[in-house]
């Protein structure tokens, strides 16, 4: 029987609603990250690392040569949308912004992505989600309708 490898390395980004601060209580980050971490490994996309600030989410992940990055990305939402109402009568009316970015990772890239990721505390000192995302999405040449990514 023929055998089918995969190897995709993806960087996800993705903000809550509106880019409300929903997680600036730090241990309920830490908690999503690592529900976000078996998430992904249950849907056989095992993450390397998850991070990120109050008002947004970086995953780097192994993708599934079963499983698409847009039902990746909707079940990583879903599930966690659950999870953080559950977590709290102040998380009742939490939500994901409805798109998301997916950037293509080389394998040589990898480790400076997981430092970047680990740094997302440190690095938003100095630059917003928005100005991140528009960066992000120059570096990959992804043109970007500002009436419609922010939402």
């Amino acid at each position: 029987m023929p055998q089918s490898l995969v190897q995709l390395y993806t960087h996800l980004v993705f903000s809550t609603k509106l880019r409300q601060p929903y997680l600036r209580d730090a241990k309920l980050r830490d908690n999503l990250h690592a529900y976000l971490a078996g998430a992904c490994r249950k849907l056989e996309s095992p993450s390397l690392i998850v991070g990120g600030v109050e008002d947004h989410v970086h995953v780097l992940c192994r993708v599934s040569k079963t499983t698409s990055i847009s039902e990746l990305v909707r079940e990583l939402k879903r599930e966690s949308s659950k999870w953080l109402k559950e977590a709290g009568s102040q998380l009742a009316t939490f939500h994901w912004q409805n798109g998301y970015g997916a950037f293509s990772v080389s394998p040589s890239h990898v480790r400076a992505l997981t430092r970047y990721i680990a740094d997302q505390a440190e690095h938003h000192r100095t630059e917003s989600f928005q100005d991140e995302f528009r960066r992000l999405c120059r570096k990959y040449g992804l043109d970007i309708d500002e009436r419609y990514v922010w939402d």
